[in-house]
């Protein structure tokens, strides 16, 4: 926050002038044969929720891949993100402490 005379100003740390807005997209029919990416973004524990996930998407017959961020404090890279949305039909990002 800062201060211009008796006025606030609150700043915005990521720098969004504008939402985009976006389509959701179409949801697959089926995980048999399907290549999906797990992503662990570098959080605690992250990665026990991953593993449980792909136990339970192997058994509905897709194939796992699993990908790291360096750092959760920052968006994951932009070559990460190029590789996963190359090799993946979808991708489920791990949020947990």
């Amino acid at each position: 926050m800062s201060t211009n005379g008796d006025a606030r100003v609150i700043l915005d740390p990521t720098g969004e002038r504008s939402v985009d807005k976006r389509e959701k997209a179409a949801r697959l029919a089926s995980l048999d044969g399907t290549t999906v990416g797990l992503l662990d973004i570098s959080k605690p524990r992250g990665d026990i929720f991953l593993d449980r996930l792909a136990n339970e998407f192997e058994s509905r017959g897709a194939t796992i891949k699993r990908y790291k961020k360096p750092t959760f404090t920052k968006p994951a890279p932009f070559d990460l993100r190029q590789q996963i949305a190359s090799e993946c039909a979808a991708v489920v990002e791990a949020l947990a402490d």
